[in-house]
């Protein structure tokens, strides 16, 4: 299935803007899904995070709010607003809110 959330198509969007914190959860916004790969956008309430766990193919994760503890291969990363990094296909990583943040995630099915 391919899909894109149409109210984003052919307009400049603050990503920060896209996606509300909950406190206390993980909410995710898909704002692309297509065949050859997705993007999503997440926010992270203060201490939540995702477990370790691993993925077939690289991810790209963007900053765009807060700061975020990224543990890849058991190599720990602090990660800000701003920066990125790539978690490399089937390394276990996870992610920890440092303070709450928000992150653009890029998966490429390649």
């Amino acid at each position: 299935m391919s899909s894109t959330t149409e109210s984003l198509v052919g307009r400049a969007i603050d990503l920060k803007e896209l996606i509300a914190y909950q406190e206390g959860s993980v909410v995710s916004r898909t704002l692309n899904d297509k065949k050859v790969g997705t993007i999503t956008l997440f926010a992270f309430g203060e201490g939540q995070g995702l477990s370790e766990h691993t993925a077939p193919y690289d991810a790209f994760v963007e900053i765009v709010d807060g700061d975020a503890d990224i543990t890849i291969a058991g190599t720990d990363h602090r990660v800000t607003a701003g920066q990125f990094i790539i978690m490399p296909a089937n390394q276990p990583h996870s992610l920890r809110a440092v303070t709450r943040f928000k992150m653009l995630l890029v998966m490429i099915r390649a």
